[in-house]
């Protein structure tokens, strides 16, 4: 275990630590000379850091996604965290044990998949109960769908998100299908439970969290596709108009043409599946915020490009905001 992590970092102390490189910049002072401007981090949180001297000497020497062991002094800059590096060296994988620097969900991942597949053992519908199955009992991709984070950085950015996030998202899809009769209970939850599941191979969770270059080049709507498509093709006759409309789902569940969905909702439970994935995502996102935010003083975070907006904090301080559990917390 680590001796210091970044959320346990105070203001004027001189700190020797080993951390994470989340992001790497050369930029050039006013008098022509370089400097490193990073992002260092570890499973607390990350923080600025800044190289002023001896630059020339150690920015070939490591890249993102290395550890660097790291001297410096840490001080509020801006209302933030920042520290200034003295000096610098890149360390040996056998240095460092992952588990300090790779946030992981704090639920237990064996027991959210048991309640994933409790749930969908309860469906009706024989055909996505069939198709649920398959999937399940694929061990290797079990294991997978348990590890991957949901997202890069936005939502449920840890190991084991994704699993965390459908659960919570299918949960909420039985809640509101018991609240409209109307509405196809099980294929809405067929859709919760497949709708990200292209996030095993888009991203690249085994040192820091990355796209790969399927996810870059296909992203996850289409990977999904594949696997559906070829799950659904291991299950004869499986009825050609439900593939369909299972298919419609996963490529519209962004919601809206500038968020990647080729097509938009045009059925009751796409248009609830989007709804529900967002607002899913976007609490635990502006939860995360709230959480993670790196400003020292003041009721308010930055700006946050995700929103468009600074988001108040000021119910987490008085104690009036609901608190749940930082999942990348120690």
């Amino acid at each position: 275990m680590k001796d210091c992590y970044v959320n346990e970092l105070e203001a004027n102390q001189t700190v020797t630590t080993i951390l994470l490189v989340k992001a790497k910049e050369i930029k050039t002072k006013k008098t022509g000379e370089p400097y490193l401007s990073m992002i260092l981090g570890d499973k607390s949180g990350e923080l600025d850091a800044k190289m002023w001297d001896n630059v020339e000497e150690v920015e070939g020497t490591f890249d993102r996604d290395d550890f660097v062991k790291v001297k410096g002094l840490v001080q509020i800059y801006r209302n933030k965290p920042q520290i200034t590096i003295h000096k610098l060296r890149r360390c040996r994988d056998e240095e460092v044990d992952f588990a300090d620097y790779f946030p992981k969900t704090s639920r237990d991942v064996e027991q959210m998949f048991q309640e994933l597949t409790e749930m969908a053992g309860e469906l009706k519908n024989p055909w996505l109960k069939r198709l649920l199955e398959e999937l399940f009992s694929d061990e290797s991709w079990v294991a997978q769908f348990k590890e991957a984070p949901a997202a890069k950085s936005l939502h449920h950015a840890w190991l084991g998100g994704l699993l965390e996030h459908t659960l919570s998202l299918c949960q909420l899809c039985r809640k509101i299908a018991a609240h409209y009769p109307e509405i196809d209970g099980d294929l809405l939850f067929t859709g919760g439970v497949l709708h990200d599941i292209g996030k095993i191979d888009e991203l690249n969770y085994s040192r820091g969290f990355s796209y790969t270059n399927e996810g870059q080049l296909l992203g996850h709507l289409i990977l999904e596709l594949e696997t559906i498509n070829r799950k659904v093709d291991q299950i004869p006759e499986f009825p050609r108009d439900l593939k369909t409309l299972l298919q419609h789902m996963m490529i519209s569940h962004h919601g809206e043409y500038e968020f990647g969905s080729p097509k938009l909702p045009m059925f009751p439970e796409a248009m609830l599946l989007h709804m529900l994935d967002n607002l899913d995502s976007k609490l635990e996102a502006m939860r995360g915020i709230l959480a993670n935010d790196r400003n020292i003083e003041g009721d308010w975070t930055g700006y946050n490009q995700m929103f468009g907006r600074p988001l108040f904090k000021g119910l987490q301080k008085t104690g009036s905001g609901a608190e749940k559990p930082v999942a990348n917390s120690q």
